[in-house]
């Protein structure tokens, strides 16, 4: 379990923070993961993002395609919300939060430099994410010189985080809003 009744809010939003922290330092931490809500032209669109980095001010920054769908979304309506699970700890954390989309600007070269050569194939496909093809290997087709033309830095800004600890009959749920400071609230599970 990440947090009990007998905790106070500040000791739940603590271990709240430090597990999203550890996350982003750890490859190996489900909270590496989270899973990006955003409104699609159709609807709801749902995909798996990794979080890079949690910025001094608690943004978090993830990196994709500037050509990808979710840049579109984000574009059209700049809010999302990231899904975490940690199934050892048994709790969910949902994160509301207002995304700045960061390309060819200094916040998305400063990330560039600290993405490694290789995995830097990853933002420059010759052709776009989502477009039809025939053949796997044509996925594979990337720019001759790497650049960052296309990466981009999504940097989510919470404004709130509610977290979900699944215990049997005895689940407990908490909502922290941005207002002066993050402030804590219980709700009915």
């Amino acid at each position: 379990m990440l947090f009990n009744e007998n905790e106070s809010l500040s000791e739940i939003w603590q271990a709240v923070v430090h597990e999203l922290h550890r996350g982003a330092l750890d490859p190996k931490h489900p909270f590496r993961f989270a899973n990006l809500g955003t409104i699609g032209k159709y609807g709801p669109e749902v995909r798996t993002v990794v979080i890079r980095s949690i910025g001094k001010n608690f943004e978090f920054h993830c990196f994709t395609d500037y050509r990808s769908e979710k840049v579109a979304d984000l574009t059209a309506s700049p809010i999302g919300t990231l899904h975490f699970y940690h199934s050892q700890k048994r709790v969910q954390i949902r994160i509301k939060a207002e995304v700045e989309i960061h390309h060819q600007d200094a916040v998305a070269k400063h990330f560039w430099k600290k993405v490694p050569n290789e995995a830097q194939n990853a933002y420059t496909s010759t052709l776009a994410p989502g477009t039809p093809i025939s053949d796997p290997e044509s996925g594979f087709d990337w720019a001759e010189k790497t650049d960052d033309q296309f990466f981009t830095v999504l940097k989510f800004i919470p404004q709130s985080i509610e977290a979900l600890q699944l215990n049997g009959l005895r689940h407990l749920r908490i909502l922290f809003s941005k207002k002066e400071s993050w402030e804590g609230q219980w709700l009915v599970p």
